[in-house]
Order: C-alpha cells, then sequence, then structure tokens
C-alpha cells in the first residue's frame, strides 16, 4: 500500500501538512500521525505505526494543518480506526501487563537487584515487553531479562526511568490535596528551577517546594510569566519614589496585590506605612526588582533535612 502525505503550499509560502494528534497513555505525550484521508476525531480509538511497532492510541487532537516544521519526520502514519477486536486485545494486553509485573517482582527477588520495578507495558502487538524501573546506579540484570525471556518468549527491554516519571506513572495526590499534574494531565515535564520559587516569594524550605517525586514541584512554572512581568514593574525594596501621598521609601512589595509598601511622612510630620498601588508609583531613586540572582537564593534547612543531596537536587532544572 503507498501512502501519500498531503502537504498545501499556503499563501505565505509555508508547507503545511494534516495531521492528527495521538496519545497513548493518560497525560502521556502527544504524538502527531499522518491520518491518511481516514475520518478521524478527537475520542477515537486508532492503530497507528511507531518506531516501536503497531500500537494501540487514542486520538486526543482532531485533523488540523500545522507547518512542515513541527512535525518529527518521518511522519508515521495511522493504520485504521480501531475496532472491537483491536480494543478487545488492547484490554487483554492490560491484564498481561499485571501478570507480567508480579512475575518480574518474583524474579526481581530471586536475582536480589537493587531496583524497584515500577510499570510493564506491553506493544500492541505483542513483539515487545518493556519494564520500568528505577535504581540508585547502574544494575546489572543481564541474568533477569533472560529469565523474563524465556518465561515470555518475546523481546524484553528494561528502561531505567527517574523519580519524576515514576511519580507520573504511580500517580498519588500533591501536597495541594488534588491529584498530581503530572500524572493527570501534563503531557512533558516542564523545566522548575530554584529561581521561580525565590521570584514567588516562597519559603525555600525543600520540604514546602517539593512534590512527592523530591524535585521542585511543576506548578511553579503555572504563573512564572506573570511574575516575570510584574516584578519588572516593581521598584526594589530602599528604591525612593513618587506617589499620590508624597515621596517615600519602598518598605516592601507585593506581587501578588501588584502594589508596594510605602514609608513617607503624613500632613503632621509624622511617618506612616501606606499601600501604593504599582501603576500610581514613579521611582525617583533605585531600581526594579528584575530578576533573582543566584547569590540571593539561600536554602532555608530545618534539622531533619541535613541532607547535601537534597539541596543538590533542588539547585538542578527539572
Amino acid at each position: 500500500m503507498i501512502i501519500v502525505q498531503h502537504r498545501i503550499r499556503n499563501t505565505g509560502g509555508l508547507s503545511l501538512v494534516t495531521v492528527v494528534g495521538v496519545r497513548f497513555k493518560k497525560a502521556g505525550k502527544i504524538y502527531y500521525f499522518d491520518p491518511c484521508e481516514l475520518s478521524i476525531e478527537k475520542g477515537d480509538f486508532v492503530i497507528v505505526e511507531t518506531a516501536r511497532g503497531i500500537e494501540f492510541g487514542e486520538c486526543v487532537i482532531g485533523s488540523k494543518k500545522i507547518e512542515d516544521s513541527e512535525v518529527i519526520s518521518p511522519l508515521k502514519s495511522v493504520i485504521r480506526k480501531a475496532d472491537d477486536n483491536d480494543i478487545e486485545k488492547h484490554n487483554t494486553n492490560k491484564q498481561k501487563e499485571k501478570d507480567a509485573f508480579n512475575t518480574c517482582l518474583a524474579k526481581i527477588n530471586k536475582h536480589n537487584l537493587n531496583m524497584k520495578l515500577i510499570d510493564v507495558e506491553y506493544t500492541f502487538d505483542n513483539n515487545k515487553v518493556i519494564f520500568y524501573f528505577t535504581a540508585d546506579g547502574r544494575v546489572d540484570f543481564r541474568e533477569l531479562v533472560k529469565d523474563l525471556a524465556s518465561v515470555f518468549r518475546t523481546r524484553i527491554e528494561l528502561r531505567q526511568i527517574g523519580v519524576r516519571d515514576e511519580s507520573k506513572m504511580i500517580g498519588g495526590l500533591g501536597p495541594c490535596g488534588r491529584s498530581m499534574c503530572c500524572s493527570s494531565y501534563l503531557g512533558d515535564f516542564v523545566p522548575v528551577s530554584i529561581k521561580m520559587a525565590k521570584e514567588q516569594n516562597l519559603s525555600l524550605n525543600p520540604s514546602k517546594i517539593s512534590g512527592i517525586c523530591g524535585r521542585l514541584m511543576c506548578c511553579l512554572n503555572y504563573e512564572q510569566e506573570t511574575y516575570e512581568e510584574i516584578r519588572k514593574k516593581l521598584p526594589k525594596t530602599g528604591s525612593i519614589v513618587e506617589t499620590p501621598y508624597g515621596n517615600g521609601e519602598v518598605v516592601s512589595n507585593s506581587v501578588v496585590k501588584e502594589s508596594i509598601k510605602l514609608k513617607t511622612k503624613s500632613k503632621d510630620g509624622e511617618e506612616i506605612l501606606v499601600d501604593v498601588p504599582m501603576n500610581e508609583v514613579t521611582i525617583i531613586s533605585g531600581g526594579y526588582e528584575g530578576t533573582i540572582s543566584d547569590e540571593d537564593i539561600k536554602i532555608e534547612i530545618s534539622k531533619e533535612q541535613e541532607d547535601a543531596n537534597i539541596i543538590k537536587e533542588l539547585f538542578k532544572e527539572n
């Protein structure tokens, strides 16, 4: 069968290609595929060709046109819409994954390996079984692979993952009491840094800004752009400013309220503190908050957290 990918040249000279977005796991990454003249809508289950074989997925983005530059070449194709037999096979694979998980656990214990099994995944065509695990270092699992291959009689892949991927696969409740973002809807992890916490005036206590995975919480990134824009307009503490309440010194500022606390003098000559909206302030001397420098960041550590590894991990961009 010859598959033709339809590309359209728009008036701006950009090449457009028709795609659908397919996801293979809940809150998993979305991949683009060529619909190949099939009428595929959001919510349809599809069988697609991937780099690791034939896979079962759900269409989460209906047919649309995007620029050719946004596509990772070569663009794989949707083979067909999933029928009842495909859905039944997918459900059967899910049950087989549970059995395979228990089998692998027993084999890990048998070989006394220092690794934690997280998840098992069958490819749709059963050509491969993938075992996801975490470990503190390198693990010699060659004998384990031989054992698993003799049991499942198919290709075996053991894939080591990080702590954030572990949390995404297992799921749970975050510090806010809601389902963790990574396991409920975040398709991709976004870079998060300790600077974000500092610029949002959060306590730099590892227990307060870390998620279940032990890394910085993903939600620090959600409002970061807004904080950055506001900080560019907020005068630094100590700056001298002009306001409708008179000139004075900035004692503190609030990004959330978009205001400053001004120390000035009343008509009686007494020093008073006044909250002034950010847009009513003109700087006479001083500067704006802007971004935080590394020298301004000081981690707050309690006695229970005196672990250098915790601090090193937090300073990494997640």
